[in-house]
């Protein structure tokens, strides 16, 4: 199993500290940096900044909410980064949040998922140098190839529900989860096998966002714990996150309670429980527990609070799988 890292996956982290991790990434030999896109940084000016401040570690970018950019914009930027970074550059899509794309673009959210699909289908053709020439029911792309080299990177796909992992299995080179269990790994991993025999395609590698923190401090478990709350309420999460044994945090959240109360039910129960969070010999245990279950990629979301670029638990997690820099 690989294991990657991701910067600007959230809110509250200062600039200076994704670059830090992302160079802390680069020389204990992770196998990518994935660069999050939301609302803080465009995912691709920092995926640049990162990849002129690292030595070698390919970039993938996003997942990026496919509703507000198009298939060539999306593809231009990515071969722009990777002209100036000098290594291959792949982009993660993904349908995103009525948060993200109606309050903060203004742009519809309807029809996500074929949005998706018909934009992993135009950047399989300007990926390769080609023209796409696709009339869609949601995308056109047509009279446009890239003027520069093609970016090099693989073409990933963010899935939870069926229709999502369908399009994975179709277009994508690589399906990312955000924040499952072993358990639910396996399952997706099925899933996932299932969906690519349909479409006679090989199975696409399967990857996962985690939050990892080693022998977390108070400021460590609520990093994490805050980047948990949002999922309690959220269908297929909440049931997920309960058997994994947040449920008592799940019962508040789902109850309405105060998002304080949430917020320490989460720290009292994160560790050894979600993701990569708790002592070194039980982080090397979960991640055993995830490569078995099919996982191909841990993408590792580091807490920063109390270490500084992740450093501490990014060399802990590099010295118990043998990452070699």
């Amino acid at each position: 199993m690989e294991i990657s890292v991701v910067v600007a996956s959230r809110p509250n982290v200062p600039p200076d500290e994704e670059l830090r991790t992302a160079a802390v990434a680069d020389r204990l030999g992770y196998h990518e940096l994935w660069v999050g896109e939301g609302f803080v940084w465009d995912g691709f000016a920092l995926a640049t900044a990162a990849g002129l401040a690292t030595e070698r570690i390919p970039v993938t970018v996003g997942p990026i909410p496919v509703s507000v950019r198009d298939p060539a914009t999306i593809a231009r930027a990515a071969a722009s980064t990777a002209a100036l970074v000098r290594r291959p550059v792949g982009v993660a899509l993904g349908t995103s949040s009525v948060r993200v794309v109606e309050r903060m673009h203004g742009r519809s959210r309807r029809h996500a998922v074929s949005t998706m699909a018909e934009t992993a289908r135009a950047l399989r053709s300007l990926f390769s140098g080609s023209e796409p020439g696709l009339t869609g029911e949601r995308v056109a792309a047509h009279g446009y190839r890239l003027p520069l080299e093609p970016p090099g990177g693989p073409i990933t796909v963010a899935a939870f529900g069926e229709r999502a992992i369908a399009v994975a299995a179709e277009h994508s080179d690589r399906m990312v989860l955000d924040l499952v269990t072993p358990q639910a790994a396996g399952e997706y991993r099925a899933r996932l096998d299932a969906a690519a025999r349909k479409a006679g395609r090989p199975r696409p590698r399967l990857a996962a966002w985690l939050p990892a923190a080693i022998d977390p401090d108070a400021g460590a478990l609520d990093q994490v714990a805050h980047s948990l709350a949002g999922y309690l309420t959220v269908a297929g999460y909440g049931e997920m996150l309960a058997a994994a044994g947040l449920d008592e945090a799940v019962r508040l959240a789902q109850g309405g309670a105060d998002r304080t109360e949430v917020i320490a039910a989460l720290k009292a129960a994160a560790t050894g429980h979600i993701g990569l969070v708790g002592a070194a010999g039980t982080v090397g245990d979960r991640l055993a527990a995830y490569a078995d279950a099919g996982l191909d990629e841990a993408v590792l979301v580091p807490a920063t609070s109390g270490d500084p670029g992740g450093e501490r638990t990014l060399t802990a997690v590099a010295r118990t799988a043998g990452l070699a820099p």
